[in-house]
């Protein structure tokens, strides 16, 4: 039996066909914004963390007496002037050292 070419839609067949094209590629489309997506956010929040070590090194540079050391001093007086270091740096505000201490002593 000789194949009979038609022509106009498709069959059967052809729509499974294109309609799992169409699928694979809408997966692959999406896979890929996700991916982009989740590269940007570790992108932003790497940045983030960048900045953020960079600004406490320049403050450790402008103020090497603001910078606490890595033994913790348990003492409510080493607390406080550890406190005071920070305020005199204005790292706290008024109101935050106050609050602080106050959580010290009380």
């Amino acid at each position: 039996m000789p194949m009979i070419r038609r022509f106009g839609r498709p069959g059967l067949l052809g729509l499974a066909a294109r309609t799992a094209v169409v699928a694979g590629t809408a997966g692959a489309v999406s896979g890929a914004m996700n991916n982009a997506r989740q590269r940007r956010a570790q992108a932003d929040y790497e940045r983030e963390q960048y900045e953020i070590a960079a600004h406490h090194a320049q403050q450790s540079i402008n103020n090497p007496d603001a910078v606490s050391s890595h033994t913790p001093d348990d003492s409510v007086i080493g607390k406080i002037q550890q406190l005071s270091s920070l305020h005199d740096s204005g790292a706290l505000t008024d109101k935050e050292f106050s609050a602080a201490k106050a959580r010290i002593l009380g």
